[in-house]
């Protein structure tokens, strides 16, 4: 089902075995636990496209992400699989979340609110936020912020454009730099 991906993306066979393997236990959790109401062939771009093009796009300096509402574990896990050179923490403040997501990955899980973390990231990423709420934890977990929203939301907003995703123009990866604070 997943091979769809390889239209836009360069996968390995490890890649894509280790994304269907997510794919298997997020359809099977999501029986018991409303991870997504995406599932099946949906899901395929709407999740796992959306997450490995922002894999594709952020800077090659980054090193340490936390995916805040992690969920399902969208963006984090796909991200973590397609650049393994990235330290990725998923947060979710739902329990029953976290537990999934601690069985579905071999990452670090914080099942608490974003603004209760006293880290520092690289880079925050999130889908299930709104980006106000993510531009707002910039200044205290992170440098820069990049999620995928709708272009209509980027333009006239603090969020910057990346780029569009090739399968859904008006959807684009966005970035947030936290504002200087000038004493």
């Amino acid at each position: 089902m997943l091979t769809e991906l390889r239209r836009y993306f360069s996968i390995t066979d490890e890649q894509l075995a280790a994304l269907e393997a997510h794919r298997l236990l997020l359809e099977r959790w999501n029986q018991r636990l409303n991870l997504t109401r995406v599932v099946g062939e949906g899901a395929v771009l709407r999740h796992y496209g959306e997450s490995l093009f922002l894999a594709a796009s952020l800077p090659s300096d980054i090193r340490m992400v936390a995916d805040i509402g992690s969920g399902g574990g969208f963006p984090g896990i796909p991200l973590s699989i397609m650049r393994p050179d990235l330290s990725v923490c998923l947060v979710e403040a739902h329990t029953r979340k976290a537990v999934f997501l601690r069985e579905a990955a071999g990452l670090r899980v914080l099942s608490q609110r974003a603004e209760l973390i006293r880290e520092r990231f690289d880079c925050l990423v999130s889908r299930a936020v709104t980006p106000a709420e993510v531009a707002a934890l910039t200044p205290g977990l992170a440098g820069q912020a990049w999620m995928l929203m709708a272009r209509s939301d980027a333009e006239g907003s603090t969020w910057n454009i990346a780029g569009e995703l090739p399968w859904d123009p008006a959807s684009v990866v966005a970035f947030h730099v936290k504002h200087s604070v000038v004493s």
